[in-house]
């Protein structure tokens, strides 16, 4: 794509770089007159879409290929690089190819259930062999692997019917014998059978607890109130979203449609190698031909007893219909093979699955030119980079021509659609939602500080929600947004009066980053500049985030750099008069780090850079940022002996005497201090020394709680470490924080808090223990 923006005139890129929202229709024009005349565009094109230059087609020498690499290691007993070789072939493989006159896509899933079997993956053993009779249904050899796998899930009686099935269709003496003796022990343990095991788990049950209203708001626009008060954690807003896309750095990792985590029984899509599911629900559901189509050829040869006659009717033909979802053409216009949907960027994409629904919904031919019809919803095309600007050029015409092969007759290649592709990309750019996952444990494993030291949000698709679109900014949110699979919830994290608005953070919040940080990240990232309480309003977090100790001993004030002096003396600007800065100085904690301001009649003198808040007196701070910067170095080692599990002594001592040395520059309340901390705390825990982990991760908590609240979710996060060293030294006050800890999540995630973070349920279970 650079090959291609290299070639366009100057003076176009001028034109376009300087163009407004008016001035679309021309550039556009003038851009695809240039490029209809340009051989290099036609041949990218031509490698993006022909169906004969497809690299993201199936391939059945590439599928015969891995699957006898995957047949060797399993014979070796390799069954980890076996389960890699079997599903790298049933990604290539084509539906309707045979090999020794099997379907090769139903030999293939039974060789990995095989293979999952010999690993301990009962469950997902068991749905690959389903998989193969959906595609072959009168596969004996089949029908006998999943009552192996039923009979190690103690499904005995349906371990009994899959062999029964097996003896029916098996031709072999050999085979049948084997099948008679595998039933004949099954028989005996049936008497034994028990279901298996699932949790409890109604909260998707949840309903909204009161009805919202969109309203016009002074400095926002449009924004979201509710009608009635809305109690602390209480479900306000559910929605599924118009269209959403799997990040490229995510495809090998997590399903394509729900983006939940691949387990290890994935499946392709049907038509090409791009996408990876989770299930063949998830498959058929994006969008994708279920491959159920083939399995004409392989019908079962004869008729069975109805019971058992319902019974693989179940397992072969299961109810995955698509019909009646929503967005079940997201998929299947990227699909057969053609590459430009792994090649374009996410945003790109997402924009075309956008299209596609709004011309599957049309109930008559053609398309409304006015594409941004579909998304009523704000743009910010005004205040792009002559980059971008050039960038969504390029793409709209490279798209637009992308769905050529499937709606040239609804998408025309002209200057109209163009200009209001470039339109929707630049709403995507500033209402899409980046859907996330906790990388967390998954609530099996020991207690450990290691393993819960790295809970973190992880991006892993990008969404837009209609409605959930129409929440604005905070960086001091009453609203919290999370995902389960790809369905947006808002839960109110306060209790929030009738008629005041509902905001949600976009990204920073108070505590997380300083005043300076969050308006750069929101104007570079969504075009506006932040006009919130914490950015307006001072605030004690701002004022101590990156603040220097003052020189004076036993002085508690707090002394700022210029940059962040800048930011915090514009807040004074939203205030006239001293008595309304007295109002939002009542905070005690902000008293005591800037008690100068209070006696002040000149508020506009009090944010010197390098003087004290508190009392006046001066810092070097460039001398401070050079004990800084000597303390880091051992820190930094620490840091990188923890990631590699290889703890020498003399790197915690020295990462000790660095954590003193920025105490005496750093304010107390500083969060690097509290991120060192907790560096230490998780060294300590390493090598066994808990009480001192203990010590620093109290420590750490304690500088958070000023920073970001009590009951701020990241507290309930740094709890969970801390319940961690207590519980599994036996602590009773384990017990205590641990039931904070619930408290929190139930604060942010409600009845789905065990869903988001399930290692809760397991500190649960061994608080009550103590308890």
């Amino acid at each position: 794509m650079e090959k291609l923006k290299s070639v366009i005139p100057e003076t176009l890129k001028l034109e376009i770089s300087q163009s407004t929202i008016d001035e679309l229709h021309s550039t556009c024009s003038s851009l695809l007159n240039f490029f209809q005349n340009l051989p290099l565009f036609h041949q990218m094109v031509r490698e993006l879409t022909d169906p004969e230059k497809a690299l993201c087609g199936k391939n059945k020498e590439a599928a015969m290929e891995a699957k006898a690499k995957g047949n060797e290691c399993f014979s070796k007993g390799e069954y980890s690089t076996a389960l890699h070789f079997y599903s790298q072939a049933l990604r290539a493989a084509p539906s309707d190819v045979e090999d020794k006159e099997k379907n090769l896509v139903a030999t293939l899933y039974l060789n990995r259930a095989s293979t999952l079997h010999k690993l301990g993956f009962f469950l997902e053993s068991l749905r690959d062999c389903s998989r193969a009779l959906i595609v072959s249904p009168a596969y004996a050899k089949a029908w006998f692997r999943r009552a192996k796998a039923n009979s190690s899930l103690c499904n005995y009686e349906d371990a009994i019917k899959d062999l029964t099935v097996s003896l029916k269709i098996e031709t072999s003496l050999s085979g049948k014998k084997q099948i008679e003796n595998e039933l004949n022990m099954l028989l005996n343990k049936s008497r034994l059978s028990r279901a298996i095991e699932k949790p409890d788990d109604d909260s998707s049950d949840e309903r909204l607890q009161m009805e919202l209203k969109c309203v016009s708001t002074t400095t926002k626009g449009r924004g979201m109130t509710s009608f009635t008060d809305i109690p602390l954690a209480s479900l306000i807003h559910k929605e599924d979203p118009y269209a959403a896309i799997i990040l490229k750095n995510c495809r090998e990792t997590h399903c394509a449609f729900c983006f939940n985590e691949l387990p290890a029984d994935t499946v392709p899509c049907f038509s090409c190698s791009i996408p990876l599911y989770c299930s063949l629900k998830c498959q058929v559901q994006a969008g994708g031909e279920d491959f159920s189509l083939c399995k004409d050829k392989y019908r079962l040869p004869q008729e069975l007893s109805g019971d058992l006659e319902q019974y693989t009717k179940n397992v072969t033909s299961p109810d995955i219909s698509s019909s009646s979802i929503e967005h079940a053409a997201e998929h299947k216009h990227e699909c057969q093979g053609m590459h430009w949907p792994a090649v374009l960027p996410s945003d790109v994409v997402l924009a075309g699955r956008i299209l596609v629904k709004h011309i599957e919904k049309q109930s008559c031919g053609g398309v409304d030119s006015k594409i941004n019809r579909i998304l009523d919803l704000c743009e910010n095309y005004g205040k792009l980079s002559y980059e971008t600007k050039l960038e969504f050029h390029v793409y709209s015409i490279i798209l637009l021509c992308c769905l050529q092969r499937f709606y040239a007759s609804k998408l025309p290649l002209n200057s109209a659609i163009t200009s209001e592709i470039i339109m929707l990309l630049s709403r995507i750019r500033v209402n899409s939602m980046a859907i996330v996952r906790m990388n967390h444990p998954d609530g099996r494993q020991n207690l450990d500080y290691n393993a819960t030291s790295s809970v973190e949000q992880v991006q892993v698709a990008q969404a837009v929600y209609s409605r959930g679109s129409l929440f604005n900014h905070s960086c001091l949110p009453n609203v919290h947004a999370y995902f389960l699979s790809r369905t947006l919830f808002m839960r109110a994290t306060e209790h929030v009066t009738a008629g005041s608005e509902l905001e949600l953070s976009y990204g920073p919040q108070v505590g997380q980053w300083d005043c300076s940080e969050r308006l750069k990240y929101l104007e570079d990232r969504y075009s506006f500049i932040c006009q919130c309480s914490g950015c307006s309003q001072l605030n004690f977090s701002d004022l101590v985030h990156t603040g220097f100790r003052c020189s004076k001993p036993n002085c508690s004030g707090v002394v700022l750099e210029s940059c962040v002096a800048k930011y915090e003396k514009e807040k004074l600007k939203h205030f006239k008069g001293p008595d309304s800065l007295q109002y939002m100085l009542k905070d005690d904690n902000i008293g005591r780090v800037a008690r100068h301001l209070f006696d002040q009649n000149d508020y506009n003198r009090c944010f010197e850079p390098g003087h004290c808040l508190s009392c006046g007196s001066f810092l070097d701070i460039l001398a401070s940022q050079k004990t800084i910067a000597k303390a880091e170095i051992h820190v930094r080692r620490l840091q990188e002996a923890v990631a590699s599990g290889e703890i020498a002594t003399d790197l915690v001592v020295d990462a000790l005497k660095s954590i003193d040395i920025l105490r005496t520059v750093m304010h107390p309340f500083n969060k690097r201090i509290a991120e060192v901390e907790d560096i230490i705390a998780q060294a300590f825990c390493s090598i066994g020394e808990f009480q001192a982990a203990l010590k620093h991760c109290r420590a750490s908590i304690e500088i958070l709680e000023k920073l970001y609240g009590e009951n701020h979710i990241v507290i309930g996060n740094e709890l969970i470490k801390l319940a961690s060293i207590q519980l599994s030294n036996g602590l009773k006050s384990g017990a205590d924080n641990t039931s904070r800890t619930v408290a929190i999540f139930s604060r942010y995630y409600g009845s789905h808090a065990d869903n988001i973070f399930p290692h809760l349920r397991y500190l649960r279970r061994e608080a009550s223990t103590l308890q």
